[in-house]
């Protein structure tokens, strides 16, 4: 054991040396082609014989609903058949998801269109939208497709409050910075910051944690704003990626509410046949149906939220964290690019990798630490524990 360890701290100096370099293992493995794609988390769990659990991913901690799993795999019996090219019946489902009781079905089914995850969207939208340069959002940092794809469509990075740009990208709820713009402050901004005869797109797909009210404080849930922007020349599209609320990113199910069911059909125009699979579709719909799913995440994540922050400020209490406490992440500044390293090193080698702020987001001192229950909390803080020895646990899988 005084061996693993002394291979931590070995690991530690590595990584603190080469900070412009994402995780090595993971590099050759071939896990990322480092010349095209920007990394994630969620993929250390494939390289680790120690795996326990994934804190490197900003999923619901209580797992995949168990109905929508089993739909899904009931969907497999119909393997030989192409899916619905109109996505049903997830199409309709998530639209009275959005909808809710306030807001009309049938107009947001109009605007709705659904992807491969919010990623093929976000590509497309981009893609679609007019040349011009582009800017993002307020945080320091914020989720780095919009930045890929806004670069791969040839545009220079603007100023935040450069009022000129073609194209704004805000995630809101930010990640991983957690930061949060309520309705009334997400209009506003829009309306001081964003010019007329442009594009913006917010990404909301971690707004839904707010609570069972989440759609009065979303963009989705005000149409005739919406609308008056898009009479004004401003362009508001909403993102959601829906693989984090239910914990299926294996599956990939997104979607985009466009301003008007016009730019919907600019988008079609561009999106491959078939782009969600019948697994997908049908997991959406009956995980749409899980109210009880939706109630107990509501009631456990920010209690769940709140015993990690404050074991993790008990643990370090230099650390500073930050975000909503309904969030199922928190994003932690370790005031030290050593003590970042060595957690994450720690982390990985103990089963419960975390995803490190240096890889894409260039925060090296910050780690992203997602939310799990109180049993698998005890893993992740036995690996945080830097005065005491390593705990590594063997697998087993099956």
């Amino acid at each position: 054991m005084a061996d693993y360890n002394k291979a931590v701290e070995n690991a530690v100096a590595q990584q603190v040396q080469r900070a412009e370099l994402p995780d090595e293992k993971e590099a050759k493995a071939g896990v990322w082609d480092l010349e095209t794609q920007t990394p994630h988390g969620g993929q250390d769990w494939r390289l680790l014989d120690t795996y326990i659990e994934d804190f490197s991913v900003t999923t619901n901690g209580l797992g995949t609903p168990k109905s929508a799993m089993w739909e899904a795999a009931r969907a497999l019996q119909d393997v030989l058949h192409y899916p619905a090219a109109n996505f049903e019946p997830a199409w309709g489902a998530l639209a009275g998801f959005l909808a809710g009781d306030k807001n009309d079905v049938g107009e947001i089914q109009k605007r709705l269109l659904l992807g491969n995850g919010a990623s093929e969207l976000i590509d497309l939208v981009i893609r679609v939208t007019p040349a011009g340069d582009w800017k993002e959002g307020p945080s320091v940092t914020q989720y780095k497709e919009y930045e890929r794809s806004a670069e791969n469509t040839n545009r220079q990075r603007l100023a935040k409050d450069d009022r000129s740009a073609a194209l704004t990208c805000i995630v809101n709820p930010c990640n991983p910075t957690g930061d949060y713009m309520n309705l009334p402050t997400i209009q506003n901004y829009i309306e001081t910051n964003c010019g007329p005869n442009s594009t913006v797109i917010i990404d909301e797909s971690m707004q839904p944690w707010l609570g069972p009210n989440w759609r009065d404080d979303s963009l989705t849930g005000c149409p005739d704003w919406v609308r008056s922007m898009y009479e004004k020349g401003i362009k508001v599209f909403v993102i959601h990626s829906w693989t984090k609320l239910w914990a299926c990113p294996g599956i990939r199910i997104g979607s985009i509410l466009a301003p008007h069911a016009d730019e919907v059909s600019r988008i079609k125009k561009v999106q491959v046949p078939w782009s969600v699979n019948e697994m997908a579709v049908r997991f959406t719909a009956q995980a749409i149906s899980d109210i009880d799913y939706l109630r107990i995440t509501w009631e456990l994540t920010p209690v769940w939220r709140k015993q990690t922050v404050e074991a993790l400020k008990k643990q370090h209490p230099d650390w500073e964290m930050f975000g909503e406490p309904w969030l199922s992440w928190i994003w932690a500044d370790t005031k030290d690019i050593k003590y970042a390293a060595k957690a994450v090193i720690r982390c990985k080698k103990a089963g419960v990798p975390i995803r490190w702020g240096r890889d894409g987001y260039n925060q090296p001192t910050f780690i992203r630490i997602a939310v799990r229950s109180p049993a698998l909390q005890v893993k992740l803080f036995e690996a945080l524990d830097f005065c005491a020895p390593l705990k590594v646990y063997v697998a087993s899988r099956m």
